[in-house]
Parts: structure tokens; C-alpha cells; sequence
């Protein structure tokens, strides 16, 4: 195939990448290690952890579960948000040559049975604030290792002491729980320094990640990410990054949860391997207190979802802070608003590059040239070392290019396939070719762009709507602060546009949107319904819930059928 996007690659970025340059994700750690000791690597109300500290810590761990009779390759969760406990499980997780299972702490006790018993977990690190969740399933799972945390543990004392209190018995947030046969973080920690660790043999074949996706459509399947696909996929990034990165120098603030892959990829272990310092934001959804903790620092990296930006550039107080250092906004996990991205440079004086990835591909597939000088509206161009095609979803064939289809992606990155769900892989993969169920187009340059979601896609009077053109719209009007437009079911066109919207200025009205809308939109694609919100659904990471609000909708239409 012609990869013409290989012309648009800045100076320096290689067109290809080793993925097995290390062994391990673990190789590249013990060489950050080596390479920047005594820089900060995490930092956490306002405690900084340095590399030597960070090696120390998840040497202890590590030692620990060995420890407990844990073998390579056993599945270990975590279960918490952004907290110095997290790296430090992590990497410790790691070390032994074990397989870290994500946990999306706000998981439901149906969910968390579901992915602990589907990875054969045999054990947690989960922080008390869940503990009652993990008890009402407790009992059906076969889970020997329970590894509990308080939110303070790893400051250091008295703050530790104040923290943890003022969580649990003044703002009352550790729901009451009983779990037998419990230890704690630190306890471990302290076992662990007792004991010797060793470090397993490990190859790239070898699973690092089990990183569950898809449980918005059903059960989740834990997409299996080899150390060969973090690999490479760190490999990749670093190569598109260097030309803006200074080695031991950057700062980059991590407020995407770390479980999410999009965090954990380019933030967590991107940035390790350049010595990088991330700041963990543990609640940012306190948008007061996310810009106040963003004062604190000269930041030069942030990464972000499109509701994240606009949080911020709806908070006072945000676009008085000192952007001098401030390189590139990196933004992924859901389409960037026109909008937003543009308020953000203009607020920011620095770029937000859009890019694209699925948790199947480890995640990033493409990411916007770091040359660019504004926000473009594609999602950039193939990573090093990848192929993306756009073929027709009927007979798979690959469409010319500037023609819409599905894409479909190849390279190093691409997971290994989904845990005891062989017949799920098949439905997914064509050979190497991975189907992203996304549907996108090719520009002249190699610049791709995503049109929809296949399942978002609103099909009214035979005509295909994208959801994603209706938001970009609609979010330009001065007096909306969000959108979500879904099709929902009509008469006379078989489906219409209906959007939801959070008021930026209450005078705003239905008529004044349905206007705006006949501007910009062809006929068909002009919102027929119109519902304000207070609030829209959404993901732990921000990103809307178009579904939650299709569902509502559908169930409205069964009642009064």
C-alpha cells in the first residue's frame, strides 16, 4: 500500500520503529531508573516521588507478591484513581512479571465479578473508598490477595495521618465494608523490604496489560496487550514526541485516570522513558481545584478529553495561569470540538493535537504532525511502524481515497487478541487487520478523519448522519457549553436528529439552536428535537454517553407505543 503520509512526517520522526528493542515494558523502567534517579518522576498533593524512590517502592512489592507464592504471569488488579500507590503497584506488578488488570474504580459489583473472575485475578490492590463494592462480590470470586489503600499512604507523616482521617471520618468518604484476610499497602511495602526480590525472565510475548473494553455493548472483553504491543506502541509515541520532548526536562500533568489506556500509554510510560515528571491529578472533576494545582507548576504536557478542555475553559480562574512552558495539548479518547480546540489555543497560545486510538491498539494509532501550527480537525497520521486503510464495510474493499469507510489498522501495536474469547477476535481481525468499527476517511496528505462510530451513525431518509458533525456544530454556538446529538426514532424519516444540551447562558432557547443549526446543517441534518440538561452522561474520563441517552430514548418510544 502507499503510505503517503510518510511526506508529512516532521524532520526526525523515523517512518519505522523496533518493537522489540527491549524485552519488557520493565527494561525501559530499570533504564529510566538508571538515566534520571534523583528527578521526580510522580508527583501528589504536593509530595514528589523520585525515580530511586519510585524503584525502591516497586522493588518492595514486587518482592512481596513473589512473596506470596504469586508466579509470573498471574493477573493482579488495581483498583483506584490518580495516587502515588499507583505507579508504585504498577511497575511493582510489573517486576515480578505479572499482568496488571486495570479496574475502573466506579465499576458496579457486577462489573468488578465480571473482570475479576474473566483475568482469573489472584489478587487486588484496591483503595478503601471501593471496598464495599469488591465485598458484595467477595464471595463468588476466588481472589487469596486483597491489598487495601487509603488515599494518604504514601505522603509522609503527619500528612498522612490528617489526610486519611479527614477522607474517612469528616468528608465521610470510605463507605463501611468487612473484608476478612485483608493487609495493607504499606504492610506490604514492609514485608516486602524483608524480602528478596528476583526478576523473572520476561520476552515481548509475555502479557503486560489485561485492559478491558466494549462492556458499554455487554460483558467486557480484556483486550490482551503483550509487552511487545506497549512496547512498540511506547516506541512509537516517543518517536513522534522527541522532536518537542527534552529528556529529564518535561513536566506533564496526568488528570485522564491512569487505569485508562490512553493515560497509562502516554502519560504514565511515554513520559517515564524520557524522565519525565507527571503530575497525578486524583479529582478532576473539582475543576477549581485542578486549575488551583495547575498554578503550582510549569507545565509542558497535557493530555486530555474534549469535555476535560472545556471544563477547564469554563473554569475561572484557567486562562490566568502561566502557559509560558506549555508545549502541546494532546488530546484523544473522543472526538475534539472545533470549538473547544480552537478556544484552547486562543486561551493557551499553544497547540492541541488531536490523535486516535482504541484500547485494542495499545492505544494510539495516529496522532497530529508536532509541526502543525492550528487544530485541523483530523486525528493526524499513522504512527511510525502502522498501516491504515479505509475499506467499505459491505465488501472490504478499499475505498479511494477522500471516500468515506471503516478503518482498519496494522502494526505492532495491535493487541494479541481478546481473553477466552476467540470467536470475539475473529469478528475483529482480518488477517493482521484490525476492523475498528470507525468510520473515517484519507485526505491527499494522509491526514485521517473520523466521521462516526458505525453504531452512532443516524440514518434519516436513507441519508447517513454523523453525530460528531451536529456536536462540532452546535458546540460553536456562544451559549452552549455541551452537546451530544443521537438519532432517535420518527415516522415519516425512519430516524431524527435529536441533541441534548448543557446551557452555558440560560436565556438560551430551542428556537435559537434550531437556527443556528439551519445555518450550518443541510436540511436533513438539522436537529429536530431539542432537550436541555443539566448535566450529560458520561464516562470516568469524560467522554459523553451517547448510548445511556439513545437507551432513554428508546425506552420512551416503547412506552408510548
Amino acid at each position: 500500500m502507499e503510505r503517503i503520509w510518510l511526506k508529512r512526517y516532521p524532520a526526525g520522526v523515523p517512518e519505522t520503529i523496533d518493537p522489540n528493542h527491549f524485552n519488557s515494558v520493565v527494561d525501559i523502567f530499570e533504564q529510566s531508573i538508571e538515566a534520571y534517579g534523583d528527578r521526580t518522576a510522580y508527583v501528589n498533593m504536593d509530595h514528589e516521588m523520585s525515580f530511586h524512590e519510585l524503584d525502591a517502592e516497586t522493588k518492595k512489592f514486587a518482592a512481596y507478591l513473589q512473596g506470596k507464592g504469586l508466579k509470573k504471569g498471574d493477573a493482579v488488579a488495581v483498583m483506584m484513581p490518580n495516587l502515588l500507590q499507583y505507579p508504585v503497584a504498577l511497575f511493582g506488578i510489573l517486576r515480578a512479571g505479572m499482568t496488571v488488570v486495570n479496574v475502573n474504580p466506579l465499576y458496579t459489583p457486577r462489573e468488578l465479578k465480571h473482570q475479576l473472575s474473566d483475568a482469573k485475578c489472584k489478587g487486588i490492590v484496591i483503595l478503601d473508598n471501593f471496598a464495599h463494592t469488591l465485598e458484595k462480590v467477595i464471595d463468588d470470586l476466588d481472589l487469596p490477595h486483597v491489598i487495601l489503600t487509603s488515599i494518604g499512604d504514601l505522603l509522609p507523616a503527619p500528612k498522612r495521618w490528617i489526610v486519611n482521617f479527614v477522607v474517612k471520618y469528616v468528608k465521610r468518604m470510605v463507605p463501611s465494608y468487612r473484608l476478612a484476610n485483608t493487609v495493607q499497602f504499606n504492610d506490604a511495602l514492609a514485608k516486602g523490604a524483608k524480602q528478596k526480590y528476583t526478576r523473572p525472565e520476561m520476552s515481548g510475548d509475555d502479557l503486560a496489560f489485561l485492559q478491558y473494553t466494549g462492556g458499554t455493548t455487554g460483558l467486557a472483553k480484556g483486550a490482551m496487550l503483550s509487552h511487545r504491543n506497549m512496547v512498540a506502541n511506547l516506541e512509537q509515541c516517543s518517536a513522534v514526541f522527541a522532536p518537542l520532548v527534552n529528556d529529564g526536562e518535561e513536566t506533564i500533568i496526568t488528570a485522564l485516570p491512569l487505569y485508562h489506556i490512553f493515560a497509562l500509554t502516554v502519560n504514565c510510560l511515554t513520559f517515564m522513558k524520557h524522565g519525565g515528571k507527571n503530575i497525578l491529578i486524583t479529582n478532576p472533576r473539582d475543576m477549581p481545584g485542578f486549575v488551583k494545582e495547575l498554578s503550582k507548576h510549569p507545565f509542558s504536557m497535557i493530555s486530555g478529553v474534549n469535555t476535560l478542555f472545556n471544563g477547564l475553559l469554563n473554569t475561572e480562574g484557567f486562562k490566568d495561569l502561566d502557559f509560558s512552558h506549555l508545549k502541546i495539548a494532546m488530546g484523544g479518547g473522543m472526538a475534539v470540538q472545533k470549538a473547544v480546540a480552537e478556544r484552547w489555543e486562543r486561551a493557551t497560545k499553544s497547540r492541541l493535537l488531536e490523535g486516535y486510538g482504541l484500547t485494542e491498539c495499545s492505544p494510539v494509532v495516529t496522532v497530529n504532525p508536532t509541526d502543525i501550527e492550528h487544530y485541523n480537525g483530523t486525528i493526524g497520521i499513522p504512527l511510525p511502524s502502522t498501516d491504515v486503510r479505509v475499506v467499505d464495510s459491505d465488501t472490504g474493499e478499499e475505498v479511494a481515497q477522500g471516500e468515506v469507510g471503516e478503518l482498519q489498522v496494522r502494526g505492532p501495536q495491535v493487541m494479541v487478541g481478546y481473553l477466552n474469547r476467540p470467536e470475539e477476535t475473529e469478528k475483529v481481525m482480518r488477517g493482521e487487520w484490525f476492523m475498528t468499527g470507525d468510520i473515517g476517511l484519507m485526505d491527499e496528505q494522509g491526514f485521517f478523519k473520523i466521521v462516526d462510530r458505525k453504531k452512532d451513525m443516524i440514518l434519516v431518509s436513507g441519508f447517513n448522519v454523523y453525530p460528531n458533525e451536529i456536536e462540532d456544530v452546535i458546540a460553536e454556538h456562544e451559549k452552549v457549553l455541551e452537546v451530544a446529538a443521537v438519532g432517535v426514532p420518527h415516522d415519516s424519516s425512519g430516524e431524527a436528529v435529536k441533541i441534548f444540551v448543557v446551557r452555558k447562558d440560560d436565556s438560551l432557547t430551542e428556537r435559537e439552536l434550531i437556527d443556528f443549526a439551519r445555518e450550518n446543517l443541510t436540511g436533513y441534518k438539522v436537529p429536530k428535537f431539542v432537550e436541555f440538561r443539566k448535566e450529560l452522561p458520561k464516562t470516568n474520563v469524560g467522554k459523553i454517553l451517547r448510548r445511556e441517552l439513545r437507551d432513554e430514548e428508546e425506552a420512551k418510544a416503547k412506552q408510548t407505543s
